[in-house]
């Protein structure tokens, strides 16, 4: 018969014929038992679940399981989140956190079973940024179950996860510019082109950008917002995710006077859709005024890269692009960060500080320059004045 061991209000711990421990807990009238291979993590779980009868742990919340609690959880939380962000939330608890480990009581959590549950993503198949999303998901909401007193402690704090392995980086060096901006002059996103290559801007910031953004005296851009597609409301606009994104941009005469081009063609543009044109004050709207659309973008990007002979390239490599230009002709990584967007100038560094690596023959002759001595001869005159 198993022996049985019971202590001061800890409930009682009894081996089982197989060598498993089994530990038991009476909560509310009801008995909550759980099994371990170890009569040391018995004893564990059983100090560890009296902690959280003692801060008001009651019977029903020592049932919930994570499922049952997400879909709880991600109400609540919805309204304090960006529309966008509330809708990948969902989706990620539906289609990767439920189907797994959702069947898990929150208080069977533990940090090496959710460790577990990630690098079963991973083998799956599922992208390393979405399993950074997934456990900033079970972060967040874990703690929230701590401070509902459903939990004693998160246990998803201080997970292992998986690293991000960064695409091969593709840019267009000077040349490549110049010969994709010549393809481009007949193309309605020439402005576009030019701004994207010469600010860094992302595709959303752009078509987000209003004509009372730009300060044409003094030459200045203000980044206030992005276009987004809002899932069952379609395309809207949404701020800047953090408050770096929210910034002001220089621009050059050439910068100017190819949007002062554009402007005068947006008129025309204008006066040919009549009433069908919808005002939203856009630099970069579709043919109609409404925000402009990816999709026409990215088959005119591809278009000019071939009329242009260069490589297939994403859009978002002319931000790369951007970014390469600027740092290769020294301009302080503090400057490229700001106009950028970057939070921190060690993000800048983080994504494109394998650019240094190619500056660093430039540097050492740089540098040799610098510190080499140079050979000066003193007349024989002026040795002698000297020594006496």
């Amino acid at each position: 018969m198993a022996k049985k061991h019971r202590g001061r209000s800890e409930g009682s711990l009894y081996q089982r014929p197989n060598g498993t421990w089994r530990a038991q807990v009476l909560l509310n009238g009801k008995r909550v038992s759980q099994g371990f291979k170890t009569k040391a993590d018995a004893l564990v779980w059983l100090r560890n679940f009296q902690v959280r009868i003692d801060q008001g742990l009651d019977y029903q919340a020592s049932k919930i399981t994570l499922a049952d609690y997400l879909e709880q959880w991600i109400e609540n939380h919805a309204p304090a989140l960006r529309s966008t962000t509330a809708h990948q939330y969902r989706q990620n608890i539906r289609k990767h956190i439920i189907p797994k480990i959702g069947n898990l009581q929150l208080k069977d959590l533990h940090l090496a079973r959710i460790e577990q549950f990630y690098v079963e993503l991973v083998q799956s198949g599922v992208g390393i940024r979405t399993v950074r999303i997934t456990h900033n998901i079970m972060h967040k909401s874990l703690a929230k179950a701590v401070r509902y007193g459903l939990i004693s402690h998160n246990p998803s704090h201080g997970a292992s996860l998986p690293r991000y392995k960064r695409g091969e980086m593709q840019v267009l060096d000077e040349n490549q510019v110049s010969q994709f901006l010549i393809a481009a002059q007949d193309s309605p996103y020439l402005a576009l082109y030019h701004l994207a290559i010469t600010t860094g801007m992302r595709q959303g910031e752009l078509f987000g950008l209003k004509w009372s953004d730009l300060q044409w005296n003094n030459a200045k851009l203000h980044v206030q917002r992005q276009v987004q597609k809002i899932p069952g409301q379609g395309w809207g606009f949404v701020e800047p995710k953090t408050r770096s994104g929210r910034r002001t941009i220089k621009l050059g005469e050439g910068s100017l006077f190819i949007l002062r081009q554009h402007w005068e063609r947006q008129g025309l543009q204008k006066a040919l859709a009549g009433h069908r044109w919808k005002e939203n004050d856009l630099i970069f709207p579709s043919s109609v005024g409404t925000p402009g659309d990816p999709s026409n973008l990215r088959v005119d990007f591809l278009r000019t890269l071939e009329k242009a002979g260069l490589p297939k390239i994403r859009f978002h490599d002319l931000r790369h692009t951007a970014a390469s230009l600027l740092l290769n002709h020294g301009i302080p990584v503090i400057i490229v960060s700001k106009i950028l967007g970057h939070s921190k100038p060690s993000i800048t560094l983080d994504v494109y500080g394998h650019l240094y690596h190619e500056m660093q023959d430039e540097a050492a002759i740089t540098i040799d320059k610098l510190v080499t001595p140079i050979q000066v001869e003193i007349p024989q005159k002026a040795i002698k004045d000297i020594s006496s």
